[in-house]
């Protein structure tokens, strides 16, 4: 049955061949194999030589036709008795490769410093000591390869060169050892230093500024920082446009130097012009000249232009503020060009609610809030409303504070208050009319020197302790005072120093009238503090306060109880309760006095978000009004501090040394920020 295909096949393919065999030459009759054609069949024998085509009509064998399958004819089963349920997945058990663990040795990078910032960069450190293979092995000791040759190249060592072997598995240890050896070569140095294309003026400012010198090392981090100090230094020399081009460091490997030179883009020498306002502007351009130290026609100096983006900050107004100088193609006569501040202003937010707590031993619990609009009376025209709720006092007040008020950094203020104190003292109940002028530091804006001017008027009716009578009466009391205040302040931080120093000096002459007392008493009080800071190392700081107070030209029993000085409590001599620390009457209840001496010491150890604080105060309170040492009182402790970004909490454990019947044992304080 399989032949029969096959020679139909043969005998096509030579009836094709025919016509081209009639057409040979009868040169071509050497080609002729007589023997291979009588084995050939003849041609009638396989395929009929007529070219009709075979009849349709040819009768069909039925019988060679497939049997039908029934199932096949059967019609489909519904759509809906199928399962669409898919079939179970199979969990495939992930298999962890294998890890090779590694270890890489380190040879040449020591000897010049750079073997620790090269382990802190490594790929074949920071990726973990094992890999999948030994491929991945090979491609971070190349990266390794590379970062060793930039860190000679930024060290000056532009001849060095790295290499990495890897040893082979199996072996002793079963893992593999990396080796990176690096060998410096040469160190090459500064030779000529030149900075090119800008006028002599600037030219000199720059090379001022660039601080590198012939025969140093060419190290990449210095070139960087000296440019970067040109394009500082020279916007504070009137060139507000000054920029760098790119360095050329031309090398010789023969004496190993290479010669620097830096083009400079100068451009114009400027002079302040105009102040100009964009965006969602809360101050105007007249404002603004208030709050800037320039004046136009001043030399540009950049310095001045942080320092009034930085009172902008200040004023709490901005949730974004930008200043850039503008060309404006005028030349003055000594052929500066006049350019002008443009201020990029974004208002924020001129609303906002405050709040704080604090507990001591005697004063008890003190919870104060406040909502202020900042903004209420522009500009910087900002009302305050403030509650006091505490066990011993209570009290509402209103302030309105003008800030840059004519001039930067004076502040006008106007107060009113009313206020119910029930301290073992006294009970006072007391209205208060106040206003002041004054420059005072912000945690933002820390000033070296603070000043105020201020006056009062003050009604209040309080209990003061009589001693000719051994008793206490209500009296009410009208008090005109003029405070005045100044500071000098060379600490670090307004909140929580750690170096330096401050001292403040507070007077306020005073006339009182008490009802039933006749016409006014008059008198001043006097008050002079000074803290100092002093690091030890990198985790101390050593920290002392001393007070002194006084008041003169007035008995003690003839000044109003709230205006007499006291000590006792955590802004004051810790371990004694608040104003418990100084004379008392028969019923072992403080009177105060006229002089004060306090002094104190702390050693604040911090680590990290937290702090230890050991200290030991100090303090006195007199009848007469000449401050003493003598008789002084003393309290220890030991507190605790969590720092965070607006202060540290603060909680203070102290008792009273040589306690006397009457004293607590332990007095308590929490409160926010430091205690000096």
């Amino acid at each position: 049955m399989f032949i029969r295909p096959l020679i139909l096949l043969c005998g096509a393919s030579f009836g094709l061949a025919v016509p081209a065999l009639a057409q040979l030459s009868p040169d071509d009759t050497a080609l002729e194999d007589p023997a291979f054609e009588k084995s050939l069949p003849p041609l009638d024998a396989t395929i009929p030589l007529s070219s009709e085509p075979p009849s349709s009509e040819a009768p069909v064998d039925a019988s060679a036709a497939p049997a039908a399958d029934p199932e096949l004819a059967a019609p489909l089963p519904p759509i809906a008795t199928f399962d669409a349920a898919p079939p179970p997945e199979i969990e495939v058990a992930d298999e962890k490769a294998a890890e090779i663990r590694y270890k890489l040795v380190v040879r040449g990078l020591k000897p010049v410093g750079l073997e620790d910032v090269f382990r802190d960069l490594s790929a074949l450190l920071q990726d973990g000591r094992d890999a999948a293979n030994a491929a991945q092995v090979s491609a971070r000791a190349d990266e390794d390869v590379k970062l060793a040759e930039r860190l000679l190249r930024s060290e000056g060592y532009y001849d060095g060169i790295a290499a990495a072997t890897i040893d082979t598995l199996p072996n002793a240890t079963n893992s593999l050892t990396v080796t990176l050896t690096a060998t410096p070569g040469p160190r090459y140095m500064f030779g000529d230093i030149a900075i090119t294309d800008a006028p002599p003026e600037p030219t000199r400012f720059a090379r001022e500024a660039l601080d590198l010198k012939t025969g140093e090392p060419i190290v990449a981090a210095d070139v960087q920082s000296a440019e970067a100090n040109i394009a500082l230094r020279l916007p504070e020399r009137g060139y507000p446009f000054a920029s760098v081009g790119q360095r050329d460091i031309l090398l010789d490997d023969r004496d190993h130097t290479g010669d620097y030179s830096l083009p400079l883009d100068a451009g114009p020498k400027a002079r302040f012009g105009a102040i100009r306002t964009d965006g969602d502007p809360v101050f105007t351009p007249g404002h603004l000249n208030v709050i800037s130290r320039f004046d136009p026609g001043e030399l540009y100096d950049s310095r001045q232009v942080d320092d009034l983006r930085q009172a902008l900050i200040a004023t709490s107004l901005l949730s974004t503020n930008a200043i850039e100088p503008v060309k404006t193609g005028r030349v003055g006569e000594d052929g500066t060009e006049v350019v002008d501040i443009l201020v990029h202003q974004t208002r924020g937010p001129a609303r906002q609610l405050a709040g704080s707590a604090g507990y001591g031993t005697g004063e008890g619990i003190k919870l104060t809030g406040s909502w202020t609009h900042r903004n209420l009376f522009p500009p910087e025209g900002a009302l305050t409303v403030e509650a006091v709720a505490g066990t011993l006092q209570q009290s509402v007040g209103t302030t309105f504070r003008r800030s840059n008020a004519g001039q930067r950094d004076r502040s006008f203020a106007l107060g009113a208050s009313v206020a119910r104190q029930d301290f073992d003292a006294y009970n006072a109940q007391t209205i208060t009319l106040s206003g002041s002028l004054s420059r005072q530091s912000t945690p933002i804006f820390q000033k070296r020197w603070t000043w105020s001017v201020g006056g009062e008027l003050i009604a209040t009716r309080e209990t003061p302790f009589e001693t000719a009578m051994l008793d206490r009466d209500k009296s009410t009391y009208l008090i005109a005072a003029v405070p005045l205040q100044i500071g000098y302040d060379r600490s670090n931080s307004l909140l929580d120093p750690t170096r330096g120093f401050r001292i403040s000096g507070r007077l306020s002459p005073e006339a009182q009238k008490r009802t039933g007392g006749g016409g006014f008493d008059g008198y001043a009080r006097l008050l002079a503090e000074g803290s100092a800071y002093y690091p030890i190392g990198e985790a101390i700081v050593l920290a002392g306060r001393a007070r002194v107070g006084s008041i003169v030209g007035a008995a003690r029993d003839d000044i109003a109880p709230s205006r007499r000085y006291y000590a006792g409590g955590g802004g004051s001599v810790r371990g004694f309760g608040y104003q418990q620390l100084g004379p008392k009457d028969v019923n072992d209840d403080p009177i105060g006095g006229r002089s004060l001496t306090e002094f104190a010491i702390e050693a604040r150890y911090r680590f990290g978000d937290y702090g230890i604080v050991p200290f030991f105060d100090a303090g006195r309170v007199g009848e007469s009004s000449t401050p003493s040492i003598s008789n002084m009182r003393y309290g220890a402790g030991i507190g605790v501090r969590y720092y965070t970004n607006f202060g540290p909490f603060r909680i203070d454990l102290a008792t009273p040394i040589n306690r006397q019947p009457g004293e607590s044992k332990v007095a308590l304080y929490i409160s926010i920020g430091q205690a000096f």
